[in-house]
């Protein structure tokens, strides 16, 4: 994927259903369920060690660890979209892009605070706008700020629709999250695999439209 393939986008319009990113989501975590959860134990039990042992490394954790973990999700999604096999290894690949998924945390969660602080309102806009960021800068080698700015615009279009998928994600985390944190075990990879199906659909709507 590339640059101009996103802001093609931009100019043409897509759409894309919830239901079918979940679908398709529950599919790529049944084909890798064991691999899966075993990836979001060490996820959690980390961020638990963390907050427990040495909770004033709670924000370093989040900003400079916890991207490039949530990068590998996206990376082992793609290869079973592509029907490539997975091993537990390949969820560390998020490293690869550590710099860039970093800067991209930081300056996004900088922004979304400032945008809370003043209205709530700009915040929630750049909450739900920045979902994409990781994925454009993975699969289209953009930088930290062009990821952000691309996703916001991207997603833009279909704000609202965005929002929509926010909420439901938020609500099936907060949900599972409640029998002792286990229920995470299977939202949190099979969120990031939603995700991932929605921008799949997403761009491929440039491919469509060239043909």
């Amino acid at each position: 994927m590339e640059k101009k393939s996103i802001e093609k986008l931009l100019e043409k319009g897509y759409d894309f259903d919830i239901e079918i990113a979940f679908r398709k989501a529950w599919e790529m975590f049944s084909q890798n369920a064991i691999n899966s959860v075993a990836y979001s134990l060490l996820i959690l039990s980390v961020q638990l060690l963390v907050a427990t042992y040495v909770p004033e490394l709670t924000l370093v954790y989040s900003i400079f660890l916890f991207p490039a973990l949530v990068g590998g999700f996206f990376l082992v999604a793609n290869k079973i979209s592509q029907g490539e096999g997975v091993v537990y290894p390949d969820f560390f690949q998020g490293f690869q892009y550590y710099i860039t998924l970093v800067l991209i945390n930081l300056v996004g969660q900088v922004l979304v605070a400032l945008g809370i602080m003043v209205l709530i309102i700009p915040g929630m806009y750049l909450l739900v706008g920045y979902m994409f960021s990781f994925l454009i800068a993975i699969f289209a080698g953009t930088d930290f700020w062009q990821s952000l700015e691309l996703s916001r615009k991207l997603i833009h279009k279909r704000w609202w629709k965005f929002f929509i998928l926010f909420l439901v994600l938020l609500v099936l985390n907060v949900v599972a999250a409640l029998p002792a944190l286990l229920g995470l075990l299977v939202s949190l990879p099979l969120s990031m695999y939603v995700i991932y199906n929605v921008f799949e659909m997403v761009t491929e709507n440039v491919y469509d439209s060239e043909e």
